[in-house]
Formats: structure tokens, C-alpha cells, sequence
């Protein structure tokens, strides 16, 4: 069977990205993930246009009894890249396909996640889909409700998102969604060998349909496919209340900024919360050890 997407070199950064790979097939596809340590699983869900190689110091850094568990989601990553007419790149196959990836792991210790970007989503309707199976939730500049209020989606995402004239080629064929992420998603300037691990699974135009489908997938009213799942998303989530939580920011965030924020702690009003007012949207670029510190004292709590 035909394997999609050209291979991802990994030699440039593979000092500050050691995993060994490994692979599932998922809903038809070998989805890779990082599956490092013992113990407690902690599931971490990227959004667009990342991978688990954000993730790589709270991985490296994760106290002993616990267990980092990281997939690319079907299209990012080191994750198999199926061009769309083979794979729907909607937010309900990234659910299903993270559940298809528990079940394959055989896991039955309750799950701590934590959640970035458009994971947050992924991860809050994981999350009440399997409510008793989740030990603790950690979320980071994401969403797991529709927009706050009557905020609108910011000027360069929706130009991206609904004029497919300009969008097609900008993201598939000149990368604009991720290359321009390396200097506006960050507070604090990356090292070329940082950028060059966020970018890489993303090198020709047959690895970036991900990019670009996860933003044709926002919802922006009802007749969207994805909208229902957000709205029920948004109507259930005051059931993880009763979760363990912590709500980690970066203030300096062009997509989920201070309203998202403040919505998350509007709706937890008695969860951990800490504001980073010298991070953006890539807070764990941002601060590494600081974010990494606050993740484990709070799961060693628990």
C-alpha cells in the first residue's frame, strides 16, 4: 500500500529531539508518536502547525512514574500525509483517531493531557467522550468553546481560511502558515535549529495539506461540518469541572489571546492559573522551564 508524504529528515535537530519513533496504524494510516518513560500516561495533543517536537523539553523533562505518550496527528509530524481526497481532515477523524490510538496502546491507567493550539479542541472532546478515563488536564493558548463573545476570527487567518484563491498556493506552495509561525507564534526568537525542527515535516508542497485543512476546519457558523462537535464541545464543558486543571499562558498570542484566556477561567473559576506576559502562542518555546517546572509539580499533586 502506498505510503503518502516525503520522508521528514530529523538529523539536524536530533540532539534536542531524541525519541525513538514509533508508528500505528490509524484509521488507515501509520500515525507516529513518541512514547517515552513508566507510569501514569500523559497524552499531549499539538495543534497546526506543530507536531510533538514542541513538546520535546516537557517530554525530556517529566518526572519518573510517568509516561509521555505524543502522536502527530494523520498529516503533521512524522505521521504518514494522505492528500485530502484520502483522508478527511475534520476535527471529528482527530478525535476518533487519538481514541483509535488509546485502544491500540492498551491503555488502562487514567490519561493526563496537555493541550495546545487546535489539540485543545481535539482534546476537550476526547476528554468528555472518555470522562472516565482522564486524571487531570493542563491546557495552554487553545480552545475548547466556540469564540468568546462576539469575537471574530483574526483578519490573517480568516483571508487564509475563506479565500481559497490566495490560501491554496500561500500555504501549500510558498508555507506561509507555518513559516510565518516561526516569528509571530513565538515572543522570543528561536535558534535556526529550533526553526528548522518545527518546519521540517512541512517541506514540500505533498506534506502541507495538514496545515491547510486545519484551518479550512474552523467553524465560522452552523453550516460548517465541524460546528456541531465545537457547539457540543462548548455546551459540555463545564463537566470537567470536577477535573484536576491547571491553565498555563502566553500573553502575546495573536490567535488565542487574553479573551481566550480569561473565557477559560471564566468557565474553571477555581483552577491554577498562570499568565505569562513575556510568552506568545509558543509558550513552551517561550519558557521551557518554567512551563516544564509548573507541569510537573502540578502532576506530581495529583
Amino acid at each position: 500500500m502506498k505510503k503518502y508524504g516525503r520522508r521528514v529528515n530529523t538529523e539536524s535537530f536530533r540532539d534536542i529531539y531524541p525519541f525513538s519513533p514509533n508508528y500505528q496504524k490509524i484509521n488507515g494510516f501509520e500515525m507516529h508518536y513518541i512514547d517515552e518513560g513508566f507510569g501514569e500516561p500523559v497524552l499531549m495533543l499539538h495543534g497546526n502547525p506543530t507536531w510533538s517536537f514542541y513538546f520535546r523539553n516537557i517530554i525530556q523533562n517529566l518526572p519518573k512514574g510517568f509516561r509521555a505518550i505524543v502522536p502527530d496527528h494523520i498529516g503533521c509530524g512524522l505521521s504518514e500525509k494522505p492528500p485530502a481526497k484520502a483522508y478527511p481532515y475534520s476535527l471529528e477523524n482527530r478525535v476518533n483517531d487519538i481514541e483509535t490510538l488509546i485502544e491500540k496502546l492498551g491503555l488502562k491507567e487514567k490519561i493526563h493531557l496537555i493541550v495546545h493550539d487546535w489539540g485543545g479542541m481535539i482534546g476537550s472532546l476526547f476528554a468528555l467522550r472518555n470522562m472516565n478515563r482522564i486524571a487531570s488536564i493542563t491546557v495552554t493558548n487553545t480552545s475548547g468553546f466556540l469564540p468568546p463573545g462576539t469575537k471574530q476570527l483574526p483578519l490573517r487567518l480568516k483571508i487564509l481560511r475563506n479565500i481559497k484563491a490566495f490560501s491554496k498556493p500561500a500555504v501549500l506552495g510558498f508555507n506561509i502558515f507555518a513559516g510565518s509561525a516561526l516569528y509571530m507564534a513565538p515572543q522570543k526568537p528561536l535558534s535556526s535549529k529550533i526553526k528548522s525542527g518545527l518546519i521540517a515535516p512541512y517541506s514540500c508542497i505533498e506534506n502541507r495539506v495538514a496545515t491547510y485543512k486545519f484551518v479550512q476546519d474552523i467553524p465560522l457558523d452552523e453550516s460548517h461540518p465541524s460546528f456541531s462537535l465545537v457547539k457540543w464541545a462548548d455546551d459540555n464543558l463545564h463537566k470537567l469541572s470536577d477535573k484536576p486543571m491547571q491553565i498555563l499562558w502566553g500573553e502575546h498570542d495573536f490567535v488565542f489571546d487574553t479573551d481566550y484566556f480569561n473565557e477559560w477561567t471564566r468557565r474553571f473559576p477555581n483552577k491554577e492559573a498562570h499568565f505569562f506576559k513575556s510568552a506568545g502562542h509558543y509558550l513552551f518555546e517561550d519558557e521551557p522551564e518554567k512551563t516544564s517546572d509548573l507541569i510537573n509539580h502540578f502532576l506530581l499533586s495529583i
